[in-house]
């Protein structure tokens, strides 16, 4: 009787809060581990999408260094390339009026050393050397020389070559009238050929002081092995 007289004295509100406040008591929930789970949660988002911005970023890294590779391995070639249209670093000059060369005057007096030198590509297959090591010429006086090539391999094989001259002043001097440069050269299985070149040194060399002390000039090509069909671009060449 004495237990049902203090039950009815407890209000319905507290008597329906009882059992949820022992659960409270027996397993509290404190405020600050709801904070730490929500800080986690939000850390491990930041994580994921700092690690999703790394690849992103890592991608971006490795094509870049693909293409400065791919620029590096195509920067020499292009370069030698526009070299030799321009009369800079040392190359020979090329395209020159047929014109200019019947009005020449030979300066006699000054005996010029040409020496010739041919390197291939390390893709290159071509046995490549010259006809000769070396000619003696006069300014204003043309010349012919040759080079020998040779594919000793049993599939054809296409080159282009590239040129300079040596000392590097003397480059815009040392003209070329006819060569086998530029163009794309086919050599079938073994086959062997003879590669002319037509060139001249101009007059002025002579009266060029930097010139003065200079009596050897070395000719140098070097074959590159190129695809089929595919044209190097020559900036400023026509």
């Amino acid at each position: 009787m004495l237990l049902l007289r203090r039950l009815c004295r407890t209000p319905a509100s507290s008597v329906l809060l009882a059992p949820e406040c022992l659960l409270c008591r027996r397993f509290p929930i404190s405020s600050l581990a709801l904070r730490r789970g929500i800080k986690s949660h939000r850390r491990r988002s930041q994580e994921e999408a700092w690690k999703q911005r790394n690849k992103t970023v890592l991608t971006y890294i490795a094509a870049a260094g693909v293409g400065m590779v791919g620029l590096s391995y195509a920067a020499v070639p292009l370069y030698r390339l526009y070299c030799q249209a321009s009369g800079l670093g040392g190359t020979a000059v090329a395209g020159h009026d047929s014109e200019l060369v019947a009005t020449m005057e030979p300066v006699k007096e000054r005996v010029i050393k040409v020496a010739f030198n041919a390197d291939t590509h390390a893709s290159m297959q071509w046995n490549f050397r010259p006809q000769q090591s070396e000619i003696y010429v006069v300014p204003g006086e043309t010349a012919l020389a040759f080079y020998r090539a040779k594919n000793p391999t049993d599939r054809a094989i296409v080159g282009i070559s590239t040129y300079n001259v040596v000392p590097f002043e003397a480059g815009q001097y040392f003209n070329k009238i006819q060569c086998f440069c530029f163009e794309e050269q086919r050599l079938n299985p073994h086959e062997e050929v003879d590669m002319p070149v037509f060139f001249y040194i101009d007059p002025d060399f002579d009266s060029d002081p930097r010139m003065a002390r200079v009596d050897t000039i070395v000719l140098s090509y070097t074959f590159f092995e190129s695809k089929e069909g595919q044209k190097l671009p020559l900036p400023g060449y026509s």
